[in-house]
């Protein structure tokens, strides 16, 4: 598994990134970096857009869901086929957020393997963004912005709080993870090469844009 990884996701990404980095990002790692995230958020572009797309379909069917739920409460294979058939009624299929989610470790997870050694082992010239932020060291700056990313994009994604029916639980959940999320993000990327930051930092301002 190890190898399979390494041979058809770290090392191509590796690849790609160095290339960038010796011929259009004029060696600036940060550069560098924000030219690979496009490349794959372009390539990953139609997964991303039917995520995005599913979420504001769910937003919608919540007060039909919560209707079905509380329709249905005592016989729990008439509420599943009931919302079997809404989702089908709306192309929706509930499981897609989460194979979104999925396809994209491997990626973080092949730049957490770079950035997450000595960079110099990588054959950089040099580190720096802008000749300012050396992105293989750790700063409070740049995941004090992913964190800022993270809420407005968890404010975006949040549902409707309120129903014919009453309080939405997924918007309660929700609620909770527009503040879990940042603080989350804060304390991982802050013990991280600055990096893995502006990577997330360019991928949330896709994802932002998607939902807007």
């Amino acid at each position: 598994m190890a190898g399979l990884f390494n041979s058809y996701v770290y090392a191509p990404i590796l690849s790609v990134l160095l290339f960038i980095y010796n011929s259009i990002a004029f060696s600036d790692l940060g550069v560098a970096i924000i030219v690979l995230t496009i490349l794959i958020r372009v390539v990953l572009f139609p997964l991303f857009y039917k995520g995005a797309k599913d979420q504001a379909v769910m937003q919608k069917l919540q007060p039909h869901i919560k209707k079905i739920q509380l329709d249905h409460a005592d016989d729990k294979e008439r509420q599943a086929k009931e919302l079997l058939d809404l989702y089908k009624k709306y192309n929706f299929n509930p499981f897609f957020g989460i194979f979104s989610i999925v396809i994209q470790l491997p990626i973080f997870f092949a730049l957490f393997k770079m950035f997450g050694q000595q960079l110099g082992s990588l054959g950089l010239a040099s580190t720096m963004m802008f000749g300012v932020i050396d992105l293989g060291s750790k700063g409070i700056i740049l995941p004090i912005i992913a964190a800022g990313l993270q809420y407005v994009q968890g404010k975006l994604s949040l549902p409707n709080t309120k129903t014919q029916a009453g309080e939405n639980p997924l918007a309660s959940m929700g609620k909770m993870m527009i503040y879990i999320g940042p603080i989350l993000t804060l304390l991982i990327f802050s013990n991280l090469p600055a990096a893995l930051s502006i990577y997330w930092i360019m991928s949330s301002i896709f994802t932002i844009g998607q939902q807007i």
